[in-house]
């Protein structure tokens, strides 16, 4: 289902021109995931980086990261974007389940967090097993929209930083043992770190301010060295909203070192 490293290059980098940001701003809407700025239950599975707060490697980069969600902040100017905990930064690799498809699963199977547990684990495993052991690195490329959030977009470094995770992605999304418990791919990957998300859209929003303030920071993203991002680990993490993410010590992981 993922594309290729050429076709994903090229559809990333047209995210972040001020032609896509007016697009994507004009079905911008309210996030559920959180009520008056706090994060509300939102279960669920992903494998992902280990957090910011957890992440030794990447901490350069997350403080540039912080920086720029400071500068989105700062020049909105509007009550509209709730930034997400620093801490609580990640690279999602793969989303597996979540929200009422979770509730409605666990209901009809109460050993489904175990067998999930189980299935994964056995993918991350023969994936271990397969990794080429060449270095992972993708690159800060932009800020862009979603429809409930605002994400700095990743690219790969080099087309095999982007194979090793399609690779993952694949030992995950083709297991049958996992498809028989109900999870399937739902999305293409766009590499991504959530910065925050949107809360009351005012009707007096100014789109077009906000897409300048986007577009200003990725036209001075481009004229720089873009930042690294090192995958060192992922890890099958459960969260009960989208600031925390939890893990078992005996939970699937893979090293990239």
């Amino acid at each position: 289902m993922d594309e290729s490293y050429q076709e994903y290059i090229n559809r990333v980098a047209r995210l972040t021109l001020p032609s896509a940001c007016a697009l994507q701003l004009q079905g911008i809407q309210q996030s559920p995931k959180f009520v008056d700025g706090k994060a509300v239950s939102f279960p669920g599975y992903s494998v992902i980086t280990p957090p910011a707060a957890e992440d030794d490697v990447n901490q350069r980069f997350y403080q540039q990261l912080e920086t720029l969600q400071r500068q989105l902040f700062d020049g909105l100017g509007q009550n509209f974007f709730i930034p997400l905990p620093t801490t609580s930064f990640h690279f999602t690799l793969a989303d597996l389940i979540w929200d009422e498809s979770y509730r409605q699963v666990v209901k009809d199977n109460p050993n489904f967090d175990r067998e999930l547990q189980q299935q994964v684990a056995a993918s991350m495993n023969e994936y271990q097993a397969e990794w080429d052991h060449q270095p992972i690195s993708w690159q800060l490329w932009g800020v862009i929209t979603r429809p409930r959030a605002i994400m700095a977009c990743l690219v790969p470094k080099d087309q095999n930083s982007y194979q090793s995770v399609i690779k993952l992605r694949r030992a995950l999304y083709q297991n049958a043992g996992i498809i028989g418990l109900g999870v399937e791919q739902q999305y293409d990957l766009t590499a991504h770190i959530t910065l925050g998300y949107f809360d009351h859209i005012p009707d007096s929003l100014n789109r077009d301010r906000l897409c300048i303030v986007m577009s200003q920071i990725n036209d001075r993203l481009i004229e720089s060295e873009l930042p690294e991002f090192t995958l060192k680990q992922a890890e099958l993490r459960k969260f009960e909203d989208m600031i925390h993410y939890n893990r078992e010590s005996d939970w699937a992981v893979v090293n990239f070192d």
